[in-house]
């Protein structure tokens, strides 16, 4: 059962997630006047994957993805290929046309793209006050775009198309119970970015003078690869909209450093979409859904406490609040109580079935 506790943890985790990755807009700005965008991402991803290292040694607990069974290769798959191939490229296309403060405020796009993958595709629940976040957020893109004028709308045509695939990959990543968070990143890192590294650096020859790559690669290790570990830790508890939500702050702390490293201005619209986005937080956490449902027998392995209401399995000398991850099963339940649509809660809502019913939105 979520509790406050518990909700706070993770919130926690999506937060400290949002401010390593913000700061990858302003750094990668940097970066991009002597590498090119492509070997960027690869070198980025690549430092992500030896970020996770530490984590992966402290786990003792390793599964190659392909023995953890078809599903959860292929929704790595998916996730290495929107999220650690197209999505950083087109970002990184977007952020050389325009204002790192900018590109940082438009990569609120990912909110609105995800909450819509989930509504549509993934079949997340959302209420109406879900729905004026997502509105909020697509105002706020709308704003900084305009500003901009040409660039502006080119640099939000290229980070929006990002987005959007970073969209499926929050929701792949959500899903993924055969291997720890720690294990996604680093085969993410090291696939992607093998991929982004050979075409844009050895193809294109873009990838600059050593101490650019070294520092892409030190880069790529806080605010990729740390940051992706703790938002999937987020994102396995909460669901991915609203983890999303919380991820989405990231790009305040990229405007901030803009501000304060790059000396960028900043201007009247980044304010109010700051306040939009902010406001949207609100409505989206304001939210609270709960409904009798029924839980399937299933293994699978993911990082959780035993102070939840859905893990009673024991172990000696561990207490209850420590988070860990290894593999365990689940028998069937039926209860009730307030959930998110996380690793426990991907029923359909939509079916006639009465265990699906009353469902209430506060």
């Amino acid at each position: 059962m979520t509790n406050r506790r518990n909700t706070a943890f993770l919130v926690g985790a999506g937060l400290l997630a949002a401010c390593l990755f913000g700061a990858a807009t302003p750094a990668s700005k940097v970066l991009l006047n002597d590498v090119q965008p492509q070997a960027l991402a690869g070198l980025l991803y690549i430092g992500a994957a030896i970020g996770v290292l530490p984590i992966l040694f402290r786990e003792r607990s390793f599964c190659l993805p392909w023995r953890a069974g078809r599903r959860t290769g292929l929704l790595l798959a998916g996730a290495i290929v929107s999220g650690g191939v197209l999505g950083p490229w087109l970002l990184l296309l977007g952020l050389r046309v325009a204002l790192s403060g900018s590109v940082s405020l438009l990569l609120n796009l990912e909110l609105v793209a995800t909450v819509l993958l989930g509504r549509f595709v993934f079949r997340e629940h959302l209420s109406a006050r879900g729905w004026l976040g997502a509105a909020g957020t697509l105002m706020a893109a709308v704003l900084i775009a305009a500003e901009e004028g040409t660039a502006g709308v080119l640099s939000a045509l290229l980070v929006g198309a990002g987005c959007l695939f970073w969209g499926f990959d929050n929701h792949f990543t959500a899903l993924i119970d055969g291997i720890t968070p720690a294990q996604t990143t680093l085969w993410k890192g090291l696939v992607a970015g093998t991929f982004n590294l050979i075409v844009g650096g050895v193809l294109l020859g873009g990838v600059g003078r050593w101490t650019s790559a070294l520092l892409a690669l030190a880069v790529g290790a806080f605010a990729y690869g740390l940051s992706i570990v703790l938002y999937i830790t987020a994102a396995q508890g909460l669901g991915a909209s609203r983890s999303q939500m919380v991820f989405s702050t990231a790009p305040f702390f990229g405007v901030i450093l803009s501000l304060l490293f790059l000396g960028e201005s900043f201007t009247v619209v980044q304010a109010g979409a700051a306040a939009l986005v902010g406001s949207s937080l609100v409505l989206l956490f304001s939210e609270r859904h709960s409904h009798v449902h029924v839980h399937d027998r299933m293994l699978h392995q993911h990082w959780h406490r035993h102070d939840d209401g859905h893990h009673s399995h024991e172990h000696v000398g561990i207490p209850a609040a420590t988070a860990h991850a290894h593999s365990h099963g689940h028998d069937i339940e039926e209860h009730k109580h307030v959930h998110w649509p996380d690793l426990h809660h991907r029923h359909i809502h939509e079916s006639g079935d009465q265990s699906e019913k009353p469902h209430v939105f506060e």
